[in-house]
């Protein structure tokens, strides 16, 4: 697979090279090198504890890098903070509203803070209010509004000072279907008229699908990097899944008789072969143990996380905060 090989069209809007952040004797990131062009939208895939949140924090200037450059716009994020923080907007991932105000009266403070014109502070409150649909309820105290109101009115006021590149940690957490996909309507439709940079963070494969390019991250380095679509095609042919009594025996046969190389994850054994309903019925006959399940499908970004971590996104953390590591079977 081809890891690192994209890079945008053009001057980049953000430009990272070598970034790292160290805690104490963890290094949360490591040698992170990356850009990103004006109007893409890119992601950073990976599980909790990968480093995506604290790359996203050094780049919105929140946190100093231990080593390694960042720039946005052109300005550094160190020695030029300021300026960069009227070039970006910030969705964090926790809650940041006053419950106490209302919708209007968010977006106002925020307004001032960043000392928008009186004309361009009410024409971009009325327009992003309308465009997430909660100009309605722009009087209404936010402690009434459902979470994904909340998160609507966070992206609005998130883009109310016309940032350049607007950052979204997890935006999507805690989120029904339908409204996480009318987020991204609301933020295609601002990529497509102001020509937006979006860059976020997630471990939801769906929402990784809307990028155009993905970085993959695991235990604070970059193992990947390109569009969904190379990404998944890297992987060759199509994945057979197995469900048997015995995953290991299952593995050890699948290995021996037919050569490949198989994964192990729970009671399942996942292995890749060119042509998948082409090898079905004689993997059928042949195999000697007794099958619960098989399936055969196209690789997902799942697959592609796994095949170049060794472990499934979506496991829980160890005691240790890192993700638990799936039996990656080898024979010997």
């Amino acid at each position: 697979m081809n890891r690192l090989a994209s890079t945008p069209a053009g001057e980049p809007v953000i430009d990272v090279d070598d970034l790292g952040r160290r805690f104490g004797d963890l290094d949360a990131v490591r040698g992170v090198t990356f850009q990103v062009g004006q109007g893409e939208v890119f992601g950073f895939l990976g599980p909790n504890g990968a480093g995506k949140t604290t790359t996203i924090t050094m780049l919105c200037t929140l946190l100093r890098p231990t080593s390694g450059t960042a720039s946005i716009a052109g300005l550094d994020t160190v020695s030029q903070e300021r300026a960069v923080r009227r070039s970006i907007g910030l969705v964090f991932q926790q809650p940041t509203l006053d419950e106490a105000l209302t919708a209007e009266q968010n977006l106002r403070f925020h307004a001032y803070a960043y000392g928008l014109e009186a004309d361009v502070r009410e024409r971009q409150i009325r327009r992003l209010l309308t465009m997430v649909e909660l100009w309605k309820r722009r009087a209404d105290d936010v402690r009434s509004f459902s979470g994904g109101m909340r998160r609507r009115l966070e992206i609005a006021r998130g883009l109310l000072h016309e940032p350049r590149v607007l950052f979204l940690d997890e935006p999507s957490v805690g989120l029904d279907p339908q409204t996480r996909r009318r987020i991204w309507e609301y933020l295609d439709e601002l990529r497509a008229t102001d020509g937006l940079t979006i860059f976020l963070t997630t471990h939801y494969m769906d929402e990784a699908e809307n990028c155009d390019r993905i970085a993959v991250i695991d235990h604070g380095q970059i193992v990947a990097l390109d569009t969904p679509e190379r990404l998944k095609g890297a992987m060759s042919g199509d994945l057979i899944t197995i469900v048997s009594p015995s995953p290991t025996a299952a593995a050890d046969q699948v290995r021996v008789r037919h050569g490949l190389d198989p994964t192990i994850v729970d009671d399942s054994v996942t292995f890749q072969v060119p042509n998948g309903e082409d090898f079905l019925p004689g993997f059928i006959r042949t195999f000697q143990l007794p099958l619960h399940s098989i399936s055969v499908r196209r690789p997902t970004l799942d697959d592609v996380f796994l095949e170049l971590t060794g472990h499934a996104i979506r496991e829980e953390a160890s005691s240790d905060g890192r993700p638990k590591k799936s039996s990656r079977w080898r024979g010997r």
